[in-house]
């Protein structure tokens, strides 16, 4: 799908596909680590003919520019205000997928008026993602966060590989961590699977984004890192939150943690699903998508 570009206040640069903007309803879909809006291309050709949909590159992410560097999620939630305000939108849904969840719901926090209703895709929990120092094993150590960006740069599982990956645009790396971690259920057909990892390659921050999910917790507890800063209560929207069982990414209890926090969610699990829905179960995410927006 075509992207177009928009220039923020803040001029960075966000790319976007954008579909019929004749339709009623916009729903913003919010991408997730790893990523750009072009993932979402699936469940944007079953959505296309009810929304006007929206799917930006976050800053640093897929053809986006990174200007200046992030310190949280929430500046990539404010980008997204300016990217809306830009649009002339001025009130939509948001759908976000993974640490885009997290996003989302940063969002309607700081959008109480503007933001209708939320959809939580195997959504980062509202205290954040934690990434645990390891042991000798090169297991994670639970309960034991690095205190530091510079610390956690070093993880020799979860951050270091990757971003050696991106920097030296190891596209078969890529691949071994997305067939394993996310598509452990259903790969995508191969033309596209190859399209999707090049849109990762491109991703700029992947250091950032880590620590800034870390430092993440819109909750009134402590992550085990930070104290939360209870915006979480902000959130006036509906909000449907998705899990798959098979979930190698989110687990259980982060997706528990969500529910807590947000306690009038509607949830829905998926029996046959892991971290991609989108391309698990895209017509059965679709239609309970679109049930809920209709509602």
């Amino acid at each position: 799908m075509e992207k177009r570009t928009i220039t923020l206040p803040n001029q960075e640069t966000l790319a976007y596909i954008e579909t019929d903007k004749e339709r009623k309803e916009t729903l913003l879909l919010v991408h997730g680590n790893m990523s750009s809006g072009v993932h979402y291309e699936p469940l944007i050709r079953e959505m296309a003919d009810r929304y006007h949909i929206l799917a930006p590159d976050l800053r640093g992410f897929g053809d986006s520019t990174y200007n200046e560097p992030i310190d949280s999620l929430e500046d990539l939630a404010k980008d997204l205000r300016h990217f809306m305000e830009k649009k002339g939108i001025d009130s939509f849904h948001v759908a976000g997928w993974s640490t885009g969840g997290g996003i989302a719901m940063k969002m309607a926090a700081l959008l109480p008026d503007r933001v209708k209703k939320v959809i939580l895709i195997e959504s980062c929990s509202p205290k954040g993602y934690p990434i645990f120092k390891k042991d000798e094993n090169m297991q994670p150590i639970p309960g034991e966060n690095y205190q530091t960006k510079e610390e956690m740069a070093k993880d020799p599982i979860q951050v270091h590989p990757p971003a050696q990956a991106m920097a030296n645009n190891d596209k078969n790396f890529m691949r071994q961590v997305w067939s394993s971690l996310i598509y452990n259920v259903e790969e995508p057909p191969e033309a596209e699977y190859e399209c999707y990892l090049e849109e990762t390659l491109k991703q700029k921050n992947l250091i950032d984004i880590d620590w800034a999910l870390m430092t993440f917790n819109m909750t009134n507890e402590h992550n085990g890192l930070v104290e939360g800063d209870g915006s979480i209560a902000d959130v006036q929207a509906d909000v449907l939150a998705f899990w798959g069982k098979k979930d190698l990414v989110i687990p259980e209890v982060m997706f528990k943690q969500t529910l807590e926090a947000l306690p009038g969610a509607k949830t829905h699990i998926f029996e046959n699903a892991g971290h991609s829905p989108i391309t698990d179960v895209i017509e059965e995410l679709a239609e309970r998508m679109d049930a809920f927006l209709r509602q």
